[in-house]
């Protein structure tokens, strides 16, 4: 109560970075905590904006020299829509709750495939992942051969570390449609295989498979092999590949993929020459 009373006396300081003195008022508190809120923030979107944007030469200055208004409006204009974050699945999960039991009456009354597959669907995007596994699990027992039944239960079997159950079921969608989900299934097949310590069938799936989809991650994973096996010329033409590949992306995209390109750069640096 008393530091919520008392007023300091002293006049304001000529910079919030200055520690407040004994006897400091509530205005000095948030205007000290805040002044070094701000410079911790301005630094984040600063490095970020280094590491990761392909248009850094403008933003960096922006940024830095705009004072107070540049951070926000780079984190509005740039962090933001790059980092691709959905709202948390408790979130989600409130105020999708009426439509997530609607979609239970409708897969329990009709029970048809296509209901148990909407559920799946709804719990997997609101982080219910394991009731998600066993809406896609009973739309399999309907229809074995089913492709989104099949993709949606080898996610939640591979989040789960189920790996044999999701290799068998990607397999066999991948069998129905090697192009399904254009290319996303080819690449958690090979996932599938290098958690199961198959590498060098991980290693020729890939191979295959980025000649038809470049994907950064199936590019850093087959990398990630080459190494493994002792290839660091192998591994490093991949990810000199997937570096090149994003920097001639469009910015929006590069933008989303900068987390591989720099892991791609920091497992560079760790290569043997």
């Amino acid at each position: 109560m008393f530091l919520f009373a008392q007023i300091s006396d002293r006049p304001p300081a000529e910079s919030p970075f200055v520690p407040p003195e004994p006897g400091f008022g509530l205005w000095d508190l948030v205007s000290w905590w805040g002044g070094w809120a701000y410079f911790a923030f301005m630094i984040w979107m600063a490095i970020w904006c280094l590491r990761h944007d392909p248009e850094r030469g403008v933003w960096l200055w922006i940024i830095l020299i705009v004072p107070f208004v540049g951070p926000p409006i780079y984190f509005l204009a740039r962090w933001l829509p790059g980092a691709n974050i959905a709202a948390p699945g408790v979130m989600q999960r409130l105020t999708r709750k009426r439509d997530i039991n609607r979609l239970r009456i409708a897969a329990r009354q009709i029970g048809n495939p296509y209901q148990f597959i909407e559920l799946g669907d709804a719990l997997r995007e609101t982080g219910q992942w394991d009731q998600s596994l066993d809406a896609y699990l009973q739309a399999l027992e309907k229809d074995p051969e089913n492709p989104q039944a099949l993709w949606g239960a080898s996610c939640g079997q591979f989040r789960s570390k189920q790996f044999e159950t999701a290799h068998d079921n990607l397999a066999r969608l991948l069998a129905i449609d090697p192009a399904y989900k254009f290319g996303d299934v080819s690449l958690l097949f090979a996932k599938t295989l290098h958690a199961l310590g198959r590498s060098e069938e991980a290693r020729a799936h890939l191979e295959g498979h980025i000649k038809r989809w470049r994907h950064p991650e199936a590019l850093h994973l087959s990398a990630c092999l080459y190494a493994d096996g002792g290839k660091a010329d192998k591994a490093r033409e991949q990810l000199q590949g997937l570096i090149m590949d994003i920097d001639a992306s469009p910015s929006a995209i590069a933008r989303k993929q900068s987390v591989w390109k720099s892991r791609a750069k920091a497992m560079l640096k760790r290569l043997p020459s």
